[in-house]
């Protein structure tokens, strides 16, 4: 089985992106619906003890813990440390459940995936690109975006013209879903051909 690393900065089409590998029949990893999932179960005591008052009701508050995080490096480092071996955990779980149903290719849709180290860990990379216009205009539409909130953000996100230069695939979410279904389908059909290469 082939696996497809799904990434790109906030507000390319990322996630629109991830639903269209799933329409196609590919089955899809998400990482931030894992971080959902682990923020109500299994992390939900090891935050409160790292950051203690970012729980709520048996769950992490993500409002509350990211408002003692996103400024700074070290609290972002340790919050890490906790969450990405989880997400690695049941990452694997999903990729064994994929590759034992036979699935010739398997997405991971990871934001940080090269923040993370984890092109090392798939077969091909996927950037999701747009224009920085239609980025910015996409990011302030959503509900408590601010500038500055989105500028925090970005200043942790590797640029997007570095991430374009390290793909081995790109799609750009500029033009609407049918060129990006288009373009899903000639990622397939080259996948399908690729030597496994991931460590």
């Amino acid at each position: 089985m082939l696996i497809l690393g799904l990434t790109g900065s906030i507000g390319m089409g990322k996630s629109t992106t991830a639903k269209l590998f799933a329409e196609a029949g590919v089955p899809v990893y998400d990482a931030d619906a894992t971080v959902h999932k682990v923020y109500e179960g299994e992390a939900v005591p090891v935050i409160e003890a790292a950051f203690p008052g970012t729980t709520r009701e048996g769950k992490v508050d993500r409002g509350l813990l990211s408002a003692k995080v996103v400024h700074d490096p070290a609290a972002m480092k340790r919050l890490e440390g906790i969450v990405h071996p989880m997400l690695r955990a049941h990452q694997q779980r999903f990729l064994e459940d994929a590759e034992s149903s036979g699935a010739p290719v398997a997405v991971v849709d990871v934001p940080l995936l090269f923040e993370t180290g984890g092109e090392t860990r798939v077969d091909a990379v996927v950037v999701v690109t747009t224009s920085p216009e239609a980025q910015r205009e996409r990011i302030l539409a959503r509900d408590n975006m601010t500038a500055e909130k989105l500028d925090a953000i970005l200043a942790r996100q590797m640029p997007d013209a570095e991430k374009r230069k390290r793909a081995d695939f790109l799609v750009d979410t500029s033009f609407g879903l049918d060129p990006v279904r288009l373009r899903i389908r000639e990622i397939l059909d080259a996948a399908a051909k690729m030597p496994q290469r991931r460590q």
